[in-house]
């Protein structure tokens, strides 16, 4: 499925930045609950980086939910043309 840069893009901060993320098992919806891109684009790239083991995939009643692994992380910061420094916000250890 192609999905514009701007979205791919939009989908892979928000994976990034959060460690995780969601989307309803609707492929009708307009948009994403969270993210402003169609629901069907979140799941095909997801379905995308599970293949490739970027992301781990629980499905559970209606909604997917995928979870970055070790090896998405270094692929996304050099997606997202991040520094080495730049961590994901899950990773942070609170004070």
């Amino acid at each position: 499925m192609f999905i514009r840069k701007e979205n791919r893009k939009v989908i892979c901060e928000q994976l990034f930045k959060e460690g995780v993320l969601w989307a309803k098992k609707n492929m009708f919806l307009p948009r994403h609950p969270e993210i402003p891109v169609p629901n069907i684009e979140v799941i095909k790239l997801m379905q995308s980086f599970k293949s490739k083991k970027y992301v781990a995939e629980r499905f559970n009643w209606q909604p997917f939910y995928w979870r970055l692994t070790e090896e998405g992380k270094k692929i996304l910061a050099r997606i997202l043309e991040l520094p080495c420094q730049c961590r994901a916000k899950h990773l942070e250890t609170r004070s």
